[in-house]
């Protein structure tokens, strides 16, 4: 029967649809317009300052990568002195990656450059009562996560 757990009505397959494809497009937009492209480098960054410490193998596994792969990106971050190695207290053989104080930076300038152009688009785009919309939006589009 449609419309339980397992399977979702036509509607809400269409809603599924169009938030991804409008969500999708929002966040390359303020990417683009930010200059702040996403890249392999830029969400490896955001997923150690989310999750913290990591191995090469464990940033792979979350990103769905080749660990030969990862090990190049980490290898680009850390020329760039974007990350540094931690010693690994589960396996004194390996280390964990961190976010440097640079990395942190780098991050935080492109949140900071996404955020503006967010702020800015509101604040030319939006009505009082849009706005107030929205933020009942973000509440739901939180709710799914």
């Amino acid at each position: 029967m449609a419309g339980t757990d397992n399977e979702p009505t036509a509607e809400a397959l269409a809603l599924g649809e169009e938030l991804r494809r409008v969500v999708g497009g929002f966040v390359r937009s303020v990417r683009r317009q930010a200059d702040t492209p996403s890249s392999a480098q830029s969400e490896t960054l955001a997923l150690l300052d989310r999750q913290g410490p990591m191995s090469v193998a464990a940033l792979a596994a979350e990103r769905r990568v080749k660990h030969q792969s990862m090990r190049l990106v980490v290898a680009q971050l850390e020329e760039g002195g974007l990350v540094t190695r931690l010693p690994n207290p589960e396996d004194g053989r390996s280390h964990l990656l961190a976010l440097s104080d640079k990395g942190r930076a780098a991050l935080e300038r492109s949140r900071a450059a996404r955020r503006l152009e967010i702020a800015a688009l509101i604040g030319a785009r939006l009505t009082g009562e849009e706005r107030r919309l929205l933020r009942a939006a973000i509440g739901l589009i939180e709710k799914l996560s």
